[in-house]
């Protein structure tokens, strides 16, 4: 009749307490490898909350198409509301495409009462610009089909600016003036960083239709199309190159991305992360090597001891589980040591430079687990070889 899983435990914990510095030396090699897999598993995650964060503080990811510049014997041709529209209907899997004329050239202040304002930028935008730039609006409403269409003279203004112009009034159909002319406020946006080079500072919007009856040109500037999937930015502008190049057959076009910074951030620690998981690995199979071959000579200095279990009734299947259970004892042991000896560091780290970091159970689940599938594939076959061993040669010492 064989043991039962806590008397197997039992005498696992005796074994390896009877030969601490075997069994230490194990516990080092497991915890150098689960520390190295779990480091790399935390670098990872607090790159992705980093990149989430970055993300989270300015406008969408998006491609900026420009006109090309003025090249000898060819006619310049800016950008137009029909190469705007020529995309939208062409381009069906991005999320939005929108157009903004220049810098509104003409406001250099906006007053409202006896207070005056310049706004860091303004823009003259199409109404799809809400859902390209990801803005939500925090009061009021963003330009509907009604105020381009009847050249309305409304505007919407970040809460940076709104905050300067009106402190704790309410600004929505509030009317300020630029260029003696009345405006009308017809909601607030939240702030954001348009690009990395930008800062979080006032920003004013009115319609593209309403900038054209002011200073007569119906161009636009850039065009922006929100980026779905920052893995496949290359494929999107290589798409949108083709479209207009099949439009405007030699003209330039300059594609540019607002978050190229977070992308090139982005493939940096991928690959430092994926370095760091092949040395967590290496490290982690070294340990997997020592605990096979510390089970090896524990099998070979245990022999009397087998085959004497054997003898008084102990199974085949008590002895493998016996190994098992020790290796995978020492795993666990190195293992959450490991652990917590990473999370700690990080914790300090994460405090030290403000990256946002959390415990995650996951991670850790993962590393654990990692630890132990090792540590039992490493005993196994030293395992097995100590259940099939003779109980009389055993017991011989053979």
């Amino acid at each position: 009749m064989g043991l039962s899983l806590i008397s197997l435990t039992s005498l696992s914990f005796k074994s390896l307490l009877g030969n601490p510095l075997r069994s230490g030396l194990s516990v080092v090699g497991v915890f150098m490898g689960v520390a190295a897999v779990s480091a790399t598993l935390q670098v990872g995650k607090i790159s992705q909350a980093v990149i989430t964060k970055q993300l989270s503080e300015r406008d969408a990811p998006t491609l900026i198409v420009r006109s090309g510049r003025w090249q000898p014997g060819v006619p310049y041709r800016p950008l137009n509301l029909e190469d705007l529209e020529y995309l939208q209907r062409r381009l069906k899997t991005v999320e939005a495409i929108s157009a903004t004329s220049w810098r509104l050239w003409w406001v250099d202040g906006v007053i409202f009462q006896d207070q005056v304002v310049n706004p860091q930028d303004s823009m003259a935008v199409t109404q799809e610009y809400l859902q390209t730039s990801g803005r939500s609006i925090l009061a009021g409403r963003f330009f509907n089909s009604t105020d381009f269409e009847q050249y309305r003279p409304v505007i919407v203004l970040d809460q940076i600016l709104a905050t300067e112009l009106f402190g704790s009034q309410n600004p929505i159909d509030q009317k300020v003036y630029m260029i003696n002319r009345p405006f009308i406020v017809v909601g607030v946006i939240e702030s954001k960083i348009q690009s990395a080079d930008a800062d979080k500072e006032g920003l004013l919007l009115i319609p593209i239709t309403t900038n054209a009856t002011i200073i007569g040109v119906q161009n636009i500037h850039r065009i922006f199309i929100r980026i779905g999937d920052l893995d496949r930015i290359d494929q999107l502008e290589e798409a949108v190159v083709q479209l207009l190049e099949k439009r405007a057959p030699g003209q330039e076009f300059r594609i540019e991305t607002n978050v190229q910074d977070i992308v090139e951030q982005k493939q940096t620690l991928e690959s430092v992360s994926k370095a760091l998981l092949v040395v967590g690995a290496i490290a982690l199979l070294v340990g997997g090597v020592g605990i096979a071959n510390i089970t090896i000579a524990s099998v070979i200095e245990r022999t009397p001891e087998i085959g004497l279990r054997r003898a008084i009734g102990a199974t085949q299947f008590d002895v493998m589980l016996q190994f098992i259970l020790e290796a995978a004892i020492l795993s666990l042991f190195g293992g959450a040591i490991a652990v917590i000896t990473v999370h700690g560091v990080t914790v300090v780290v994460a405090k030290q430079f403000e990256l946002p970091y959390e415990f995650d159970s996951k991670t850790t689940l993962m590393a654990l687990g990692s630890a132990v599938l090792v540590g039992v594939g490493a005993g196994f076959l030293p395992a097995m070889r100590a259940s099939q061993l003779d109980p009389v040669k055993a017991l011989r010492g053979d």
